[in-house]
């Protein structure tokens, strides 16, 4: 069958995967605007606890976005001021932004040049008396290989953070991202494997004072006891209720939209050209390829960026500016030769749970050396 040159492709499908749960949607808006209920509610706290079995994690908190989630563990582990916490220079600014927001200082460390992710021999690279922290990313889907960045942290005497924001579902020898450290952050930007309709974000942890202290931040530092008392000085980061009940409806989903996703990673890896190498996943890695992330060998990026524009398909870069080379970093020390390098050669294709074979054939197709 002759591939249809015609029709774009889009980079992120959002309305082909909202059109598929359409009529649950519709049924959320009404039942939210005829009971009023806009804050909070029972689909706020049934959306956490099944969010939280589902990372097999004990308790979610549910907030107003993923750069809170990581904010709030930070503070409510009690860093501060004078405190150093490792995050990787390749990653979205908003993992070093949580960092300096509760005061501390970021340091950044390499990441493997295959994957593309932190390691334990990056954190101990990085580490020095006022480090107290580990910020793992797992980016692009795929996680950070858990047993060797949790032994690094132990035996530094770390806490681990999963920064999981780009993760929903993912795994590591079969634990599930948001099960393997500290704590873990979740955004549920509308772009995300799991997103809202607007803004959103999750905390999920194992340890049960910690969800009660960030539950207590979040909440005007409100008491977890009494209604009326407030125990600490916080601020306002709530899950909203038509958010809670849209991810209900999409969790539910998710399994069969990341299946989707490892399917499309499949046929990018089958049919792409040399000059373009996708990102490697592990053995012991279940990933769910939020991004379709590829390196360009063969070809430069302009080049590659110039044949997509020119077939009418989506594409983006993640990131093209490592965060150490961002202003409000200048100045950082320390070498970042792979996260410099992959920053010049990476960029993403299109990639959700609607994507095609044919769809995938096409850019192939459109790249071919």
């Amino acid at each position: 069958m002759a591939l249809d040159l015609n029709t774009p492709i889009r980079f992120l499908d959002l309305v082909a995967s909202h059109e598929e749960i359409r009529a649950e949607l519709d049924a959320v808006w009404d039942t939210t605007v005829s009971t009023a209920g806009f804050v909070g509610g029972g689909e706020v706290a049934s959306f956490e606890e099944e969010f939280a079995a589902y990372c097999g994690a004990s308790r979610c908190i549910g907030v107003a976005n993923g750069t809170d989630a990581l904010e709030l563990i930070l503070e409510g582990a009690g860093f501060g001021p004078g405190d150093e916490i490792i995050v990787p220079a390749n990653t979205f600014i908003a993992t070093a932004e949580a960092v300096v927001r509760i005061g501390a200082t970021p340091v950044f460390a390499d990441v493997d040049p295959e994957t593309m992710l932190i390691t334990g021999d990056h954190i101990r690279a990085a580490a020095t008396p006022r480090t107290v922290a580990v910020m793992a990313v797992h980016l692009y889907g795929q996680m950070v290989d858990a047993g060797d960045v949790s032994k690094a942290c132990n035996d530094l005497g770390l806490a681990f953070v999963e920064d999981a924001a780009q993760a929903h579902g993912a795994k590591w020898n079969g634990a599930a991202a948001g099960s393997v450290g500290l704590a873990a952050g979740f955004s549920f930007y509308p772009g995300k494997n799991l997103g809202a309709l607007g803004d959103g974000g999750a905390v999920v942890t194992n340890d049960a004072a910690l969800a009660d202290k960030i539950w207590s931040i979040s909440n005007h530092g409100r008491s977890v006891t009494s209604r009326y008392e407030h125990d600490l000085v916080g601020r306002n980061s709530r899950l909203d209720a038509l958010q809670g009940a849209a991810l209900r409806i999409k969790l539910r989903r998710l399994d069969d939209w990341n299946s989707a996703r490892r399917q499309a990673a499949a046929w990018y890896n089958e049919y792409l050209p040399a000059s373009l190498v996708p990102l490697t996943v592990r053995a012991e890695a279940e990933a769910v390829h939020h991004l379709g992330i590829v390196r360009c060998v063969g070809q430069t990026r302009d080049e590659v960026s110039a044949k997509l524009d020119a077939a009418s398909i989506g594409w983006g870069i993640h990131y093209p500016i490592p965060c150490h080379l961002q202003a409000p970093f200048a100045g950082s020390t320390g070498a970042f030769e792979v996260s410099e390098r992959l920053a010049s050669e990476i960029i993403s294709l299109p990639m959700h749970p609607h994507l095609t074979e044919s769809d995938v054939k096409r850019v192939a197709e459109t790249l071919a050396d």
